[in-house]
């Protein structure tokens, strides 16, 4: 609280009433820039070289004008206080986690991993992960390309197998999981993928596979949700719209910003621009490009690819992000957060997204599939027992969520909640995590 009045008081004192025309010049600066990101990514030919070059020269101009007249400093000074009170904010009112933990009591007897050598460009073989997995008494079934790979773990559990794992990306994490689930087998992540988000999320060292492996001997048990796209599982999320065109693109795999910026044109202002509407729950919304439905909500989203962090992973919710921007007016408004329309954030047990077709591109986990539409999505509420080592590196810690500002001051002040005293929302027992709202844009 005090670094949000400071952010508030150093422009002041440095310019007075002045500060706000400051402010609005700075304002100026990022509409300016989004409007350039836009046309850089709706555009092609000048116009996208016109608006790469407004992107960079807008808020160089406003850093140059402030510096010329000696505001550079405060301004940066008031930044700074502002982004430390913001997180200061996140972080304060209730510590994250992933999930409850239970300690294992018994070692598997007949634990399966199944391997993917060509996974995030060969961490099975840099990492020794087939020596170490079968050092750990575990069977190794490594993947080759275009095999079954639920039908493989449900061969494994028909032999015997009393617990499943994969060294493998997220899609392929997904397909095992659904096997585990349905056995109700505990489930061990080893993130020998490219990203790894499911590994991330869980706390896993994404930079040591092998060391997921400990989860057999010295492991905790935690129940985590699922979510599903129509009949397809998903650990991380499922994208509609954009991006999930984008990945249907063969050269994609190889050339991932070459090929978004040749395709994204036609599909955010072209004739294929998809158009998706919405229901989250009693929520409705139409007019949509792109679309990110994720098993529980992230703190942030950015993208599909880069889509932040997950408190938890047990709320019972999906999160839900919208993108609505079909001019340059609506992308100069972006600067408005979520007011402006432009993304909009909901959570929700169930999701329905159509469109005016018969069926839908989606992005699974990264994986391109084609369902048809409407496609319902909902969450399977603690349907996988995830097995994890007890000291896990990157296990999430609170943060991420919207600031909640009055909460916040009633904790700053030592005021009781109106629960009679406690936080309603940091206790253990209450399953709907840390995100106020449900089912409603903030």
């Amino acid at each position: 609280m005090l670094a949000l009045l400071g952010s508030i008081l150093v422009p002041l004192v440095a310019a007075g009433l002045r500060s706000v025309l400051w402010a609005l010049a700075g304002l100026a600066g990022l509409a300016l820039a989004a409007v350039g990101v836009w046309w850089t990514l709706a555009h092609t030919g000048a116009l996208r070289a016109l608006g790469a070059a407004l992107s960079v020269t807008a808020p160089v101009a406003v850093l140059a004008l402030y510096a010329t007249f000696g505001m550079l400093g405060p301004a940066l000074l008031s930044l700074g206080l502002w982004l430390l009170a913001v997180t200061a904010a996140r972080t304060a009112p209730a510590p994250g986690r992933t999930a409850s933990e239970q300690a294992v009591t018994e070692a598997p007897h007949a634990p399966w991993v199944l391997m993917n050598p060509r996974s995030g460009g060969g961490k099975v073989g840099r990492f020794d992960l087939v020596e170490k997995a079968r050092a750990a008494g575990c069977r190794v079934a490594l993947l080759d390309a275009g095999q079954d790979v639920a039908g493989l773990a449900r061969q494994a559990v028909a032999e015997g197998a009393d617990l499943l794992a994969v060294a493998g990306g997220d899609g392929t994490q997904a397909l095992v999981a659904e096997v585990a689930a349905h056995h109700d087998l505990p489930f061990v992540v080893i993130p020998a993928g490219t990203r790894n988000h499911f590994a991330l999320d869980l706390g896993l060292d994404r930079d040591d596979p092998a060391a997921a492996l400990e989860a057999l001997t010295h492991g905790v048990e935690l129940r985590i949700d699922l979510g599903y796209a129509a009949d397809r599982v998903f650990v991380n999320n499922a994208s509609f719209g954009t991006y999930a065109s984008v990945v249907t693109d063969p050269a994609y795999r190889d050339a991932k910003a070459r090929t978004t910026l040749r395709t994204l044109p036609g599909l955010l202002t072209g004739e294929d621009a998809p158009r998706l509407r919405t229901r989250a729950d009693r929520t409705y919304v139409d007019g949509l490009q792109a679309l990110l439905v994720s098993n529980n909500p992230y703190g942030r989203a950015v993208d599909a690819a880069h889509p932040g962090r997950r408190k938890r992973l047990d709320s019972g919710l999906l999160g839900v992000v919208c993108v609505r921007v079909g001019n340059t007016a609506q992308a100069a408004r972006l600067v408005r957060g979520p007011r402006s329309g432009g993304l909009i954030r909901l959570n929700a047990g169930v999701v329905v997204v159509e469109a005016d077709t018969d069926t839908l591109p989606v992005g699974i986990d990264g994986e391109h599939v084609v369902l048809p539409s409407p496609v319902v999505c909902r969450s399977a509420p603690g349907a996988l027992l995830v097995r994890v080592p007890r000291r896990r590196p990157g296990t999430p810690r609170a943060g991420g969520a919207a600031a909640d500002w009055p909460r916040v001051a009633r904790l700053a002040l030592g005021r009781p909640f109106p629960d009679g005293g406690k936080d309603p929302l940091s206790g253990p027992g209450n399953g709907r995590g840390t995100c106020p709202g449900d089912g409603q844009a903030p």
